[in-house]
């Protein structure tokens, strides 16, 4: 179970060091050559949809792989790795197990949606993915920080969804949504009770595209403290465009922490979407108006299929990359996004050992 206080101490923890996070669950997994019977497993053998995608399944069909990623970017050097729950909520996980009304010349509205909130099926399945992800994580966080007398961390990751709230997707009404706030809302406050009920210390609500996704997250995390008790620290991470804009609801960084400082997070920060050289602006300007922490986890490049990991910058790339942005003064936590291997973060780990910190703010 989650310690009584983690916020404090990674407070303290974030005043004296750069933080590591973790770096690509997909891409690590990429690294172990499953196939489709692998994702299946004999539990969903009959399923009419390919699983080899649903990266989120392996937690359950695949439980030692996942372990032994969670082990490697710990051994790596990572103080937080995320739970692999990125696309762990009942309407993320319909695209896997039921049929798209599109294919018949339907469409998918908040009627399609409400439905997939009341199956059982995949409430179950939600449920059964988070819990079992943050276990996983929680054991080797205890295990490495055991043997190492470091204390790691658990962040239970939450992502975006696979729908928005903020965009049309139909050219002749654009006030048609396909899904409602209420109904977003609902599918993450169940992540986030099973989450917490896995044993996390940290909420992540990452790879922001959509800030009003993001919005309806981070109201699930509050209503589920006030209705449930406890409370644990939360990190706010967008993926960002060339100009900086999350990418469908277009807020720029300094909006985006507008946005989000009445939650007052442990971190907010950019993830995916560029590598670290096209980030460097858009970290800037963060950091430069941010009064909390601030969180950096890149691709490894743009991406590019011929190259090993699918993305072009190797280890020491990254070590380079993420020193020079540790020297600016630019983060508390650093970390790497897709294309990002073990071997990536051990680099970004010896890349900001030596730096101090990004002196946070005081709030007013």
């Amino acid at each position: 179970m989650p310690q009584s206080d983690p916020t404090t101490e990674l407070q303290q923890s974030l005043a004296e060091r750069i933080l590591v996070l973790d770096g690509a669950m997909g891409t690590t997994i990429r690294t172990y050559g499953l196939g489709e019977s692998d994702a299946r497993g004999e539990r969903f053998a009959g399923n009419e949809k390919d699983l080899l995608n649903n990266g989120d399944i392996l937690s359950i069909t695949r439980p030692e792989v996942i372990g032994d990623i969670h082990k490697r970017f710990y051994d790596a050097g990572s103080d937080i790795c995320e739970t692999n729950t990125f696309s762990a909520t009942g309407i993320a996980q319909s695209e896997f197990f039921v049929e798209d009304p599109r294919e018949k010349g339907g469409r998918k509205d908040p009627e399609f949606f409400q439905k997939i909130l009341e199956n059982a099926f995949l409430n179950d399945l939600a449920w059964e993915m988070n819990v079992e992800s943050s276990r996983l994580c929680r054991k080797w966080a205890d295990n490495i920080g055991s043997d190492t007398g470091r204390k790691r961390y658990v962040a239970g990751a939450i992502g975006p969804l696979t729908v928005s709230l903020t965009n049309s997707p139909d050219a002749n009404d654009s006030s048609f949504r396909v899904v409602t706030f209420d109904q977003v809302l609902a599918a993450y406050k169940y992540q986030v009770r099973a989450l917490i009920e896995g044993g996390c210390d940290i909420l992540m609500i990452e790879t922001i595209f959509d800030s009003l996704n993001a919005k309806a997250a981070a109201v699930a995390v509050r209503e589920v403290f006030d209705e449930d008790g406890g409370n644990l620290p939360v990190i706010i991470s967008a993926a960002v465009g060339l100009g900086g804009e999350t990418m469908i609801s277009a807020q720029k960084t300094e909006a985006l922490w507008n946005a989000f400082a009445h939650i007052k997070p442990l971190a907010i920060g950019l993830n995916c979407s560029l590598g670290p050289d096209l980030m460097r602006p858009h970290l800037e300007e963060l950091s430069n108006c941010a009064a909390t922490a601030v969180s950096c986890y890149p691709n490894a490049g743009l991406p590019n299929p011929l190259a090993p990991t699918g993305f072009d910058l190797e280890p020491h790339h990254m070590e380079e990359f993420m020193a020079e942005f540790a020297k600016a003064g630019l983060l508390n936590l650093a970390g790497g996004c897709c294309g990002n291997t073990p071997e990536h973060v051990a680099a970004i780990a010896r890349g900001v050992a030596n730096h101090a910190p990004r002196v946070i703010p005081m709030v007013r």
